[in-house]
């Protein structure tokens, strides 16, 4: 999709996200959230997606992508071959690194003419995964990739970058919770950039 490529955290994105976390998000729209379960959670959330683009299953994502983001993704889909969709299947397994670069809260201004619907309000939360396509296969040989993978030429072209966004709907007064849904899916691999 049409979305900046992130790959690093950024220290002060971090503390604000935390800060928003623990301070709005937790106390105020959802006293069970909490990041860390969220992260896992979001993981579980990629395998998922990354499967169902792969096949072509448009269906499926209908459960865990919201609507306008279904058609780019199809539209963007449609271009790759067939290696690089396989390359989009990502097992849980094979993130080995994973950090949410923003939570953003969001309000919706739209009040009905009466005033009488509570304002709608929203969490969004970028999350950006560093995937070894194959990881888990090979912490079941016990063979540890080095540290520096991304310099090494047989691990290099199977290190991809995916960056999801979640969104979901916390209106106060809402009888039925929205699930977290993805509107942003981004894969890209690194020596993309060093190839070009």
């Amino acid at each position: 999709m049409n979305f900046p490529q992130i790959i690093w955290p950024s220290f002060f994105k971090s503390l604000k996200n935390w800060i928003l976390c623990t301070t709005i998000i937790t106390p105020y729209f959802d006293r069970e959230f909490n990041l860390p379960d969220f992260i896992s959670g979001s993981k579980q959330a990629v395998e998922v997606v990354s499967n169902a683009i792969s096949k072509g299953d448009w269906e499926m994502l209908q459960e865990y992508v919201v609507e306008g983001a279904i058609s780019e993704i199809k539209n963007s889909a449609s271009k790759f071959s067939v290696q690089q969709r396989q390359d989009l299947m990502v097992n849980k397994e094979d993130i080995y690194f994973s950090f949410p670069y923003q939570v953003g809260v969001m309000f919706d201004d739209d009040k009905d003419k009466e005033g009488d619907k509570p304002q709608r309000r929203f969490v969004e939360i970028t999350m950006c995964y560093h995937v070894l396509l194959g990881l888990k296969e090979l912490r079941a040989q016990n063979i540890s990739p080095p540290l520096n993978m991304g310099m090494t030429p047989e691990y290099q072209h199977r290190i991809c970058i995916c960056n999801y966004r979640f969104i979901r709907e916390f209106t106060k007064g809402k009888e039925e919770q929205s699930d977290w849904k993805v509107n942003v899916v981004n894969h890209f691999k690194p020596t993309d950039f060093l190839d070009s």
